[in-house]
């Protein structure tokens, strides 16, 4: 019904020296992301036999060095699935979690967003640039940095279940005492992923955002880092300062392990103790969320049989802040998640296509929900 994409190119400037002097060419971005490494996704549709592979339990993430890393890119030739129809069994694109949900924000619906983080000068930290900026991410908190652009390969099973291995050593990273509160200034929401290897810089963050009056959204990240460094995310969590949160079921059932009735509804009641919106997401089953004293059950949108579920929690929260942004009832907020959600399974990667744009904003109008002026 005359829903048109229109990506939203408008191009940024990339160099990180006006960042460095905290001077910016622009109003200050409505959303920003925190992603302390810029980071290139390597996905691949792969048969079982490499996910038995490689170290570490399939379906979550876990970090590896650049051996393994090239390893693994090594052995993708040998076990890429591929069909006669097929030319897209696998694609290198800007990748992270923050990046997928920024990412979508901007080109599928049309908000302002930025990334403060820094980017190695090779070959992969001119793709982030290049591929951010193509859809008007502002990058002018982006610092460039002497050294590698971080990788991460993700590797899609035959049922869309995604498997991933980001190489973050000796990556280009932002550090704690880089960031200053011209970062900050003007913005409304801070978008980031728990990883304990960033802790240190989602503190520093958290602070000067909270300086600032910015909203801060966090992303569990992954049953693994839940379970391994459970002590500092519960830190996190209690310190009243995050005030919407994300977790996948795995992660949600993780946080609560050991405790009789570890279950997505009890890690909800949890999460909601310690922020303003709390959000479980359940794969196909949908979602359910909690703001103040009301909770939600929203089922999943689209087709059940994903071809890849990487970014589906990224874009899940791409909608859920859109509806938050746009004063949207929480049900719709979850509406929109799973709008978007679904958008981004039916491709490799988790980058949406134009044809994926077009596909939400249908089930959009379906839902009777408003669509964005980028996509009319």
């Amino acid at each position: 019904m005359g829903v048109e994409y229109q990506p939203n190119n408008h191009h940024h400037n990339g160099g990180g020296e006006e960042g460095k002097e905290g001077h910016f060419d622009s109003a200050p971005p409505l959303i920003l992301g925190l992603q302390p490494s810029a980071l290139v996704d390597h996905v691949a549709k792969v048969d079982w036999s490499l996910l038995s592979q490689i170290p570490g339990e399939s379906g979550g993430s876990f970090p590896v060095e650049i051996e393994e890393l090239e390893h693994i890119l090594g052995e993708l030739k040998t076990h890429i699935l591929s069909s006669p129809n097929d030319s897209t069994a696998s694609k290198t694109i800007a990748g992270g979690s923050v990046a997928n949900t920024i990412r979508g924000l901007t080109s599928g619906f049309g908000l302002s967003c930025g990334i403060i983080g820094a980017c190695g000068d090779d070959e992969q930290g001119k793709l982030f640039v290049h591929n951010m900026s193509f859809y008007g991410v502002n990058l002018s908190r982006l610092r460039w940095n002497k050294g590698s652009t971080a990788q991460c390969v993700c590797l899609v099973d035959e049922l869309g279940n995604r498997t991933m291995r980001p190489c973050l050593s000796n990556a280009a990273k932002i550090q704690a005492d880089e960031l200053m509160r011209a970062d900050f200034a003007g913005s409304k929401w801070l978008v980031m992923r728990y990883a304990i290897s960033n802790l240190e810089i989602m503190h520093a963050a958290v602070r000067i955002a909270k300086q600032e009056g910015l909203l801060i959204s966090l992303d569990l990240a992954s049953f693994e880092m839940v379970r391994k460094f459970k002590l500092p995310l519960l830190q996190l969590l209690e310190s009243g300062n995050i005030d919407l949160c994300f977790a996948n079921e795995d992660e949600a059932t993780e946080l609560l392990r050991g405790e009789e009735g570890a279950n997505p509804e009890a890690a909800l009641e949890f999460l909601a103790k310690h922020c303003q919106w709390a959000v479980v997401t359940l794969g196909p089953d949908g979602c359910i969320a909690k703001h103040g004293k009301e909770t939600v059950r929203v089922p999943a949108i689209g087709e059940s049989k994903a071809i890849d579920a990487t970014g589906a929690g990224d874009l899940f929260a791409s909608g859920f802040l859109y509806g938050l942004v746009k004063g949207l009832s929480l049900e719709e907020c979850c509406k929109v998640g799973s709008c978007s959600g679904g958008s981004v399974i039916r491709a490799l990667g988790g980058e949406v296509t134009p044809e994926n744009w077009q596909w939400m904003y249908k089930q959009m109008q379906t839902k009777g929900l408003t669509i964005p002026s980028s996509g009319k």
